[in-house]
């Protein structure tokens, strides 16, 4: 085969980009890259390959792409669907369903077919890949439209006068009349996978076929137009807090990110000024080590898990941040935070343990409670707020008895339902959100907040036992 494909999968964002090329005439695309460009052009490089095209499937929510970056390195056209025309602040090429991408100049070179697949937004396009213009499709770049286990969520757009029945419906037309159309032989590559705040039921696969998706993916089964657009829009979790700012981005002429640009060591004066001043304290180590010691306001959201989409979800986009890291970690932060478009890291504290020991009083520890001590505790906890930060599909399994249901990702949305003076203890299923929580709600002036170690998972154990 002339064909030359290769998946880039993003774990800490679920988020999928590929690579692919022919491999006689050597010119290749990029679909739906993320911003740190150098995988994409080690590979080129490596195989020979010179990029022509840079595919979007559609304006992405929960990551800034890096459509501008391998443009300025590559000089590679930007290529959207049709109804992407007129609304970037930069040059693309927009194609109407049907349009072919020849990746050489010939017919006997690989293409790429536009499919115009709206639903999870207006402009969202699917990409058909044959190995030339005879042969059948070999496979398809779905972004956001179909994922493995289940579709693309049509509601994120409500804030800009979209509404989801309406996006909904072009999404059943777009799946059954576009994507189900494709032989069952056709292997599925999407945008994102499990855990990906995009959808609500993504597989842990990142790429199966048409046949296997038609007869496994629930909002494919036989259902009439009504009862899809009421299947897929129940039960989605709360956008996170920078899904629009991500969307907004993507279709400006922003500024490039530089992998190697130099970082900002701080003192503590520094960083105490930076405070003061309304940046934000982002402390990036393991929630035990934050617990045991950290700087008084700092929200912790810990490398070791979804840092940029934690943070994206806490850290209102366009406020100034002050890394605390691990020494050696702090351009990963920086590069992962770059990631959904907050580019505005002032710097880092330098050797946060030496800083602490040498300013006692800027540091505080935090209260964290065993399942055990909060059930022997908890009736004796006068005007106790319990709050379950859990997702919808967590909290509908069961969750601790009088406990307020505000998920993670509208936390910041809805402090004025929560009363700062009360004792709070938080929850999640494990202990990593938790953390992030009760150190968000004590940077917005909550005067006692604890979080329960292991979460509910520790909860229902000792309950069961």
């Amino acid at each position: 085969m002339a064909l030359h494909l290769s998946q880039h999968y993003l774990e800490c964002l679920s988020h999928a980009s590929y690579v692919v090329a022919d491999t006689n005439s050597r010119i290749a695309a990029v679909v739906d890259p993320q911003r740190d460009i150098s995988a994409y052009l080690t590979e080129a490089e490596e195989n020979g390959f010179t990029i022509k095209y840079v595919v979007e499937t559609h304006f992405h929510a929960d990551f800034l792409s890096g459509h501008l970056e391998l443009a300025e390195a590559t000089g590679a056209e930007i290529v959207f669907g049709a109804q992407a025309a007129g609304r970037t602040d930069f040059p693309i090429t927009a194609l109407a369903h049907g349009a072919v991408l020849i990746l050489g100049d010939s017919e006997s070179h690989a293409r790429l077919e536009i499919l115009e697949t709206p639903g999870h937004t207006p402009e969202s396009i699917s990409v058909v890949v044959r190995e030339n213009a005879s042969s059948i499709p070999h496979a398809v770049f779905t972004g956001d439209t179909l994922f493995i286990g289940d579709v693309g969520r049509p509601d994120l757009l409500a804030a800009v006068g979209h509404t989801a029945e309406d996006l909904g419906r072009m999404l059943y037309h777009s799946l059954r009349e576009r994507l189900l159309t494709l032989p069952d032989s056709t292997l599925v590559y999407p945008a994102h996978g499990a855990g990906s705040a995009c959808g609500k039921n993504l597989s842990t696969n990142t790429v199966s076929s048409i046949g296997e998706q038609r007869a496994t993916n629930y909002a494919l089964a036989p259902m009439s137009e009504d009862q899809f657009v009421a299947t897929v829009t129940e039960g989605q979790s709360t956008a996170p807090l920078y899904f629009l700012h991500a969307a907004t981005t993507n279709r400006k002429a922003r500024d490039t990110f530089d992998e190697e640009a130099p970082l900002t060591g701080l003192s503590m004066t520094d960083v105490v000024a930076a405070r003061t001043s309304g940046a934000a304290i982002v402390d990036t180590r393991d929630d035990g080590d934050f617990a045991l010691g950290h700087l008084r306001g700092s929200i912790n959201v810990g490398l070791g898990g979804r840092f940029a989409e934690f943070t994206g979800e806490v850290v209102t986009a366009g406020t100034p941040i002050v890394i605390v890291a691990e020494p050696g970690k702090e351009r990963e932060a920086t590069t992962r935070l770059a990631r959904i478009g907050f580019d505005n890291v002032v710097g880092y504290l330098d050797d946060p343990v030496k800083a602490f020991l040498e300013n006692p009083d800027e540091v505080q520890i935090a209260s964290r409670l065993t399942a055990h001590d909060f059930g022997a505790r908890r009736d004796s906890i006068e005007g106790l707020q319990l709050v379950d930060v859990r997702n919808p599909g967590e909290f509908k399994l069961g969750t601790i008895d009088g406990a307020r249901h505000i998920e993670m990702a509208g936390l910041t949305r809805r402090l004025d339902e929560l009363d700062p003076t009360r004792p709070t203890v938080v929850f999640c299923a494990g202990g990593y959100r938790s953390s992030i929580a009760a150190s968000t709600l004590r940077a917005n002036g909550f005067d006692d907040v604890s979080d329960i170690l292991g979460g509910y998972n520790a909860w229902s154990a000792l309950v069961d036992a």
